[in-house]
């Protein structure tokens, strides 16, 4: 069988997106190999729902599935749109986190309803009973949930090195029953953050959104930013935008790499 796919990116961030095929666990360990493979840091297709406008089954790159990605349902939705799949610039999208909300911009952004934060530690998961302030490998941490477990920790400086070097170990502490993304944050000022991640089931990658949306959350409710926060990561810029109580609003790029098709 011929499998048709495009690839996509949200700041680095890159998926392969199957157009006539489901995707599998060993489709995505297979398609994501960048050596062997496509190359990616996961893979979608599209699934039928009856509780939204159009549904995604999504894997990781090591085949694990994945509850959300928020720069991943960027380029979902662009993808959606572009194909002409749904006729409408705003729509309904059921993960496994519940149903998110896209919409494209006149920019050819895309901003995304990520819904509201989850900060109960049993929802997240996350075995600490103080969610929000707990210490693991060393770092005072902060416990997230945005329909997949975040870790996030502020730090002076070096989160790069921080992410690459501790990153794993708190993916797999076993106060993460579920494991969890790492998000190493660096504060500029109220407005602007620098962020590297260590995603679960991935690794190093250039973006996250939802560890983005983690990262605003944790600085608003410790009252270190302000609601609208511009965030830096490796391979370019999101806006993320929370007021507590209310739900988060994602808004970034999503590109198109190519496409083609696999014998």
């Amino acid at each position: 069988m011929a499998i048709e796919f495009e690839k996509w990116e949200g700041l680095g961030n890159d998926f392969v997106i199957l157009k006539n095929a489901d995707a599998t666990p060993e489709l995505a360990i297979k398609l994501c190999d960048r050596k062997f493979g496509i190359g990616a840091d996961g893979i979608f297709s599209v699934k039928k729902t009856e509780v939204a406008d159009i549904g995604w089954n999504f894997f990781n790159s090591d085949g694990s599935s994945a509850q959300m990605c928020g720069n991943g349902v960027r380029c979902f939705a662009k993808y959606i749109y572009n194909n002409k799949i749904i006729d409408k610039k705003s729509f309904k999208i059921e993960t496994l986190a519940g149903i998110i909300v896209p919409e494209i911009q006149e920019d050819g952004k895309v901003k995304v309803d990520m819904g509201e934060p989850i900060l109960d530690g049993v929802k997240i998961p996350c075995a600490s009973n103080t969610p929000q302030d707990f210490e693991v490998e060393g770092y005072r941490a902060c416990a997230i949930s945005m329909g997949n477990p975040h870790c996030v920790i502020v730090v002076p400086n070096k989160s790069k090195e921080l992410a690459y070097k501790d990153g794993a170990k708190i993916e797999t502490s076993t106060l993460f029953p579920e494991k969890t993304n790492v998000e190493f944050i660096e504060i500029v000022n109220r407005n602007k953050i620098i962020l590297n991640v260590w995603e679960r089931g991935c690794g190093i990658t250039l973006a996250c959104g939802t560890g983005a949306c983690a990262s605003v959350v944790t600085g608003v409710i410790k009252g270190l930013l302000d609601n609208k926060v511009e965030v830096v990561l490796p391979g370019g810029t999101l806006t993320i935008e929370y007021e507590i109580g209310s739900h988060v609003y994602m808004t970034g790029i999503a590109t198109k790499v190519f496409e083609g098709v696999l014998s």
